[in-house]
């Protein structure tokens, strides 16, 4: 049985790993977080014939301690935000020889996770960053379609809110840091600044109608435009299920933007209690959308709409499978070779759909030449 230790296991993400991975035979979790009374709470939520640990960790304060003696053999890191965290939690799990797997949503910090890739393959482990939604989930989504193509032009897509579920402050602090604030993107063949929560655009959803959009800083804009050589545009967006709350968030981007705001995510605690008051507006369905566009086989202009539907408050599922899969994987011993990269090429699309098929979440596509 593996020790499997879910920094943050009683928080937002964490308790969704920690729930997944607490029913199989061959994980032992742990619970870490700062609060062991928090973490002894949850635990107590979880299948009773289910035996799971708790473990008083904090990432600030003598982890690399904590961590020898909580003895894991892979940690899942889901304490953000991750834009102001340097790799000292990754480097503790190198030098103890554990597996490391974070949900890092951080562009530079993804991007940046090479740097610890010699580290890794000296001590046989495996560094994953970005073990979620972006870039995991959408590689594969771009990856599976690719053979559609002559050549690939656009990537156009984002990540629409259900209103109705669990919010945590780390990750509306994470969108906070960016919004209203420079960042680069990939636009007609080059890199062009953009900022956080502008372009405000509309995509009309299968099912859940007109959501709103605008730009947010992701992993995927440093990492594709070398990954796919081809691509001239790359967007990545996500919008609020209410307009009215999209809106507020596009019209405070503006303070930042011209410089009457310094940066959001010093308020982020108090935007989010805010947000709560438009609960009863909102629903439990939340979506993902994919747009690629290029010229086909057939030397015609070609797009493929990919839609992902999340009912009932199962969104969540989707960002967290890709640490839900490889911790899975890393404590039945399946190979993966040591060493410290971004979560790419290590789960294909049909993987993570078949991963999914056990929640209220569907899948719609568009314009594709075969069958997903």
């Amino acid at each position: 049985m593996k020790r499997v230790l879910i920094i943050g296991g009683y928080g937002n993400f964490g308790g969704y790993i920690a729930r997944s991975l607490a029913a199989d035979p061959a994980i032992r979790v742990i619970i870490g977080g700062r609060s062991l009374a928090r973490a002894k709470a949850f635990a107590a939520t979880l299948d009773p014939r289910v035996c799971v640990e708790q473990a008083k960790i904090d990432i600030d304060a003598d982890f690399q301690s904590a961590l020898a003696v909580v003895a894991p053999d892979v940690v899942v890191h889901t304490v953000g935000p991750f834009q102001r965290q340097d790799y000292r939690v990754a480097r503790a799990c190198i030098a103890h020889g554990a597996h490391y797997i974070d949900l890092a949503d951080a562009r530079a910090f993804v991007a940046g996770i090479w740097a610890l890739d010699e580290s890794a393959r000296a001590r046989q482990v495996v560094v994953i960053s970005g073990a979620s939604s972006v870039p995991c989930l959408t590689s594969a989504v771009v990856d599976h379609y690719l053979a559609n193509f002559d050549r690939l032009e656009t990537l156009d897509y984002g990540i629409t809110a259900a209103q109705e579920t669990n919010r945590g402050l780390a990750t509306a602090s994470a969108v906070l840091s960016y919004v209203g604030r420079r960042f680069p993107a990939l636009r007609d063949g080059q890199q062009k600044d953009v900022y956080g929560w502008q372009d405000i655009h509309i995509v009309r959803y299968p099912e859940l109608g007109r959501r709103l959009f605008g730009n947010c800083d992701v992993p995927d804009l440093e990492i594709f435009p070398e990954r796919y050589r081809s691509v001239r545009d790359i967007r990545f967006a996500a919008g609020h299920e209410i307009a009215a709350l999209h809106l507020a968030t596009w019209w405070l981007s503006w303070l930042v933007r011209i410089r009457l705001l310094r940066r959001l995510d010093r308020f982020a605690l108090s935007l989010l209690k805010g947000s709560f008051v438009f609960d009863r507006l909102g629903s439990s369905k939340s979506g993902m959308h994919l747009f690629l566009s290029g010229v086909g086989k057939d030397g015609e202009r070609k797009c493929i709409r990919f839609f992902l539907i999340a009912r009932r408050g199962h969104g969540p599922y989707v960002p967290c499978m890709p640490a839900i899969l490889l911790a899975r994987r890393l404590a039945l011993g399946e190979s993966i070779s040591p060493g410290a990269r971004p979560c790419l090429d290590l789960i294909d699309l049909p993987t993570y759909l078949k991963a999914l098929a056990g929640y209220d979440i569907s899948v719609i596509v568009e314009g594709a030449d075969a069958p997903s």
